[in-house]
Parts: C-alpha cells; structure tokens; sequence
C-alpha cells in the first residue's frame, strides 16, 4: 500500500492494529525484531518518515503533515482505529501530537525513550553540560540539513556514528535532519505539552549522558491506572540493544490491556522496573 507516495508496510493479520513510527536515523527497518515478535497477535502497520527513505528528495515536511499522514494511514491501513502507537525519537514527538489530535484514533501508546523533553520539569533536571551536548547535536544535524550534499551528509554520518546509531551509516543522510532545523527554525511552535489521554507504557533506556524525560513526569506517568514505566540498561536504542527484553515488556504489558483481553490493564509499575 502507498499513501502519499509513502510506501507502508503491513505484517499480521491480528485483530488490534498497532502502528509503528521510527525516528532519526532510522527507517521502518528499525522495528524488525518488533515486528517479529508481535505479528501473530497484532496486525503491524509502519512505514519509513518521509524524507527519511534513500533517495527521498531533500526538503521538510512540518507537523501538520505528519500528522495528516499518521491520520491517512490509520484510516486507510487500520480501519480508523483506535490502534496502538509505537514509537520511538522523533517517532515519538510526531506520534505524541497525532495523539492530542485524535484522541479518538488510539487506544494506547508505548512511548520510547522520549517523555516530557524540553518541558520545565525536564529542563531542571538537566544539568548544563547535558543541555549544551543536547544543543550541540540537534544544531549539528540542522546544519547538516542546511548544508545538504555530501557534506552534509558526512556530518550526519558522523553524528550517528558518535551517538552509536543501529543505522547503516550509508544510509544516514543529511536530509533526515529536517526535523532539527525545522525546530530550531521555529517550525513546531503550534506543538503542545503531551499529557496521554490513555494507558501508556513508557521504555527508556539508563545509560545515556542525559534523558530525554523528567523523573517526575515518569513518576506521575506510572502512578495512574493502566500505566507502566521500564528502566533498561540501554542507550537510546532500546529495542535494538535488549530487543528479547523490550518485546518481552511490550507483549506482557499489551496483554494486561482491555485490547487484548477485554481486562482493565493494572495499575502502572514503579520507575524503577528494568527489562
């Protein structure tokens, strides 16, 4: 199937959809061993970001068109919904304000690694070597965009090879770095403070020099029925560096969920539960 000349990608015929948003450097390939794992239970629905894909032409796509395509794919590929998210990085900015947008189109959400980033809580948390490394990258990587060519491209490559990306570095491209240059541009101005509306399963990994969320904002996330919070002793890319962990989480905590078994999920597990 294709949606805006978007190809995507459907694997399993389960009754509940669940749709899969990656983020930078990454394509829909980042979730393989997800999908692996779900597939006979959920029917999985992903596809690369636009501008993400090789050979995709350079340019920058805002919010609101993101979010219009997570609409046209939820409606096209998944009925209407209500599905549930999955998503990680910018997967999870895009997914989070798709989902402020449409309450009624998910059901629940399995945020990864980002929480409240940026957000006041969060700000206080982060001391400032982690604020000026965090501004630091994101700058880069706007100025690989703006830079474009092969130049660019060698300044995102170095990037996620600093950041120990899963990305093959050959594929990794100036041109994924919109997303960046659009929020230092002022292009996400309209985005809003994410406060699930759902039950949400919140994956971070512990070994990073700086988080992407608040303790507290975890804190309050698992301290409400149907939430849970998941502390692993990954980097950023959790599934890929504990993938028979994270699917282990994501599987036990969807089937405590009303979408698999017709049961109110459990009351959300302290921050401190590791993989």
């Amino acid at each position: 199937m294709k949606i805006d000349n978007v190809e995507i990608q459907i694997d399993g015929t389960g009754h509940e959809s669940i749709v899969l948003i990656h983020g930078w450097p990454d394509t829909h390939r980042l979730w393989d061993p997800q999908v692996a794992a779900l597939q006979a239970q959920y029917r999985c629905v992903r596809f690369t970001l636009p501008g993400f894909a090789p050979g995709d032409a350079r340019g920058v796509h805002t919010l609101d068109e993101i979010v219009a395509l997570i609409h046209r794919v939820i409606e096209r590929a998944c009925g209407g919904g209500p599905v549930t998210l999955l998503l990680h990085d910018w997967g999870c900015f895009f997914g989070y304000q798709f989902a402020l947008r449409h309450p009624a189109c998910v059901r629940r959400i399995i945020g990864v690694d980002i929480g409240d980033a940026g957000s006041r809580r969060h700000l206080r948390e982060t001391g400032l070597k982690a604020k000026l490394s965090i501004v630091g990258y994101q700058l880069w990587l706007a100025a690989a965009w703006r830079i474009g060519g092969r130049i660019g491209d060698r300044m995102a490559r170095a990037m996620a090879g600093a950041a120990r990306a899963p990305a093959a570095r050959h594929q990794v491209s100036a041109q994924m770095g919109y997303p960046y240059y659009l929020q230092w541009t002022g292009g996400y101005r309209q985005a809003k403070a994410f406060k699930p509306a759902c039950p949400m399963l919140f994956i971070h990994g512990t070994r990073k020099p700086f988080m992407f969320h608040a303790s507290a904002w975890a804190q309050d996330l698992a301290a409400r029925p149907g939430n849970r919070v998941v502390a692993c002793e990954t980097g950023h890319w959790v599934m890929v560096e504990q993938p028979a962990q994270f699917n282990a989480a994501v599987i036990d905590w969807l089937a405590q969920g009303d979408g698999a078994t017709g049961k109110k999920a459990r009351t959300g597990t302290p921050p401190s539960a590791g993989c």
